[in-house]
Order: C-alpha cells, then sequence, then structure tokens
C-alpha cells in the first residue's frame, strides 16, 4: 500500500476544486512546479492517474474524485475535532462569547451576567450586541440568547418562555382603566410602532391595518427605544412587556396578543456544549431567566 500523508489529500482535493495546477497552487501557497511534481509524484505511488488533462483543465478520474472527496470529509473531521476540543475544559475557566440582542442585554441579561461573574470569576464574557443570527457552527459565537420561532435545528440548548407584548400609554394621559378601555377610540390616537425594516412582525402589520396612516406619527427599527417613545408621550403602541411593566408611568392599554410573542431561547452548538464554562454559563443564565418567566410572559401583574 502506498505510504500517502495529509498534504497528498490536500493536494488533490486543491487541484479538483481548481480544475488545474495554477489554481491549486495559489490555495497552497506554493509554486507551480511543486504542484506538479507532487501531483507525478502521488500518481506514480498509487500506480493509476488522479487526473485527465483536458484543454479546459484537470477533470478527476474516479480515484481522483474519491481521494478528494475523502480529503474533504478529513478536513470537516479536523474542524469538528477542534470544536470538540474547545469543549474539553478541565474546569469552568476561559473565555465564553455570547450574542444576544440590544434589547435583551439592557433590560434583562445584564443583571444576570454580573451574577454570573460573581458565581464564577473565572470565566470571562464576550458579549455580542447583535440582532441578526451568528453562526454558532463556524464558532462566531459560542452561546446566542435570542428571540426566535425558528432557533435553528443544528444546535441545542432551551426556551426559556414566550416573550409578550401588549399596547401600552402613559398613565398621566388619563386613557382610562385597561378593562375599560375603548379599543375603537384608541385607534384613534396618535401611534408608535416599529418601522417598515420590521413591518414583516405581525405586531407591526397589527397596528398598519387598525390605524390610519396619519394616527401611526413614530415609527422605529430600535425596539430598545420603542418604550422610551410612549413614555415621552409621542404616541401609544405595543411594547414588550418584561420592560413595560417595569415602567411605573405606563399602563397597559390593550392585552397581550398570543399571536405576536416570541420564544426565548438559550442554544450553544452540540461540540461544546460539555465544556464546563459553557455549560455552568447555560445553567446559571437559563436558571435566572426562567425566574423571570412571568414577566417575560407579561402574566406577573404590572
Amino acid at each position: 500500500m502506498p505510504n500517502l500523508a495529509w498534504d497528498d489529500f490536500r493536494l488533490v482535493k486543491a487541484i479538483a476544486d481548481a480544475a488545474g495546477l495554477t489554481g491549486a497552487a495559489q490555495a497552497l501557497a506554493v509554486n507551480h512546479s511543486t504542484v506538479f511534481r507532487r501531483l507525478g509524484q502521488i500518481e506514480e505511488q498509487l500506480g493509476l492517474p488522479l487526473f485527465e488533462r483536458r484543454k479546459t483543465g484537470y477533470v478527476p478520474t474516479p480515484a481522483g474524485e474519491e481521494m478528494a472527496l475523502l480529503a474533504a470529509r478529513m478536513d470537516e473531521d479536523v474542524t469538528s475535532f477542534g470544536r470538540r476540543l474547545a469543549g474539553r475544559d478541565v474546569a469552568p475557566s476561559g473565555e465564553i462569547r455570547v450574542t444576544t440582542t440590544d434589547t435583551l442585554f439592557l433590560h434583562a441579561l445584564l443583571p444576570i451576567f454580573a451574577r454570573f461573574r460573581t458565581a464564577h470569576p473565572g470565566i470571562r464574557l464576550d458579549i455580542v450586541i447583535a440582532n441578526q443570527a451568528l453562526n454558532l457552527s463556524k464558532r462566531d459565537a459560542d452561546i446566542a440568547i435570542r428571540a426566535s420561532d425558528t432557533p435553528g435545528e443544528t444546535l441545542v440548548g432551551r426556551k426559556i418562555a414566550q416573550l409578550a407584548w401588549a399596547v401600552y400609554g402613559r398613565i398621566e394621559d388619563e386613557l382610562g382603566r385597561p378593562e375599560a378601555a375603548d379599543a375603537a377610540g384608541l385607534f384613534e390616537r396618535d401611534w408608535v410602532t416599529l418601522g417598515d425594516q420590521l413591518g414583516y412582525l405581525k405586531l407591526a402589520r397589527y397596528v398598519r391595518e387598525r390605524v390610519a396612516p396619519e394616527r401611526i406619527v413614530f415609527k422605529t427599527s430600535a425596539v430598545l427605544g420603542l418604550t422610551e417613545a410612549v413614555e415621552e408621550g409621542i404616541g401609544i403602541g405595543p411594547l414588550p412587556c418584561f420592560i413595560a411593566d417595569r415602567r411605573p408611568r405606563l399602563r397597559r392599554l390593550i392585552q397581550p396578543n398570543p399571536d405576536f410573542a416570541t420564544g426565548l431561547w438559550i442554544l450553544t452548538h452540540p461540540d461544546v456544549r460539555h465544556a464546563p464554562r459553557v455549560r455552568a454559563f447555560m445553567d446559571f443564565v437559563g436558571g435566572e431567566l426562567a425566574r423571570l418567566k412571568a414577566l417575560l410572559e407579561g402574566s406577573e401583574a404590572p
């Protein structure tokens, strides 16, 4: 049997990917003659050709194609091995990269992160604020805390709660008690709502379908500032219950609509789920968020 090395497989895969020697040489950061010479040596070792030399480029033979496919699997195995190594710390220490939204970070997670640091001083936190979902498989982050109805089939974790939304206004604007409020009359008032960038959300459509365009006086793509807009008296509007219910100047005018709710998840990649630092974070933060479930779901009395 020929004594093939990993670099031999990489070279064959590079030639197959580039359909030629020049592209393969660039991908491997070597010169053209090195690739040509090494391919000849590998074919001599195997006793059969790995590529057909055509005018259009190098086309793998069945043996060359099999070798390139095996190289691709080996490359994926090496990447997976690196992820698993990251999941085998011997103690809960090191750095964890966590991605979440600005709204969750400021209004729910920051005090929890502070308590986690007190409980686990050996773990450092790198918080990435991003409203788009980062790719945990590519290690853009170790853990995601996100609001989503489609958290990702390749990830593992737990659903904490359903994030509820309701319509709020200021108490001093004398809009009446929530149970006695006239919904039709509310739609004649000035409204604030999510901007066109988030117009696909059900609660944004709810406002558009019931409130005249001239009454929608303020739109924003920043959920973070929506509560402040209502509190400043710009208008009434839909707000996350876990934020608005803790503002003494605000009152619910229309109770939470289950159709507006979104799942709150804490997620990680299977390869790092058993790392002591990741497991410690998932258990601690997941447990702390679960204690806020009534507030997050809008069932805690304002």
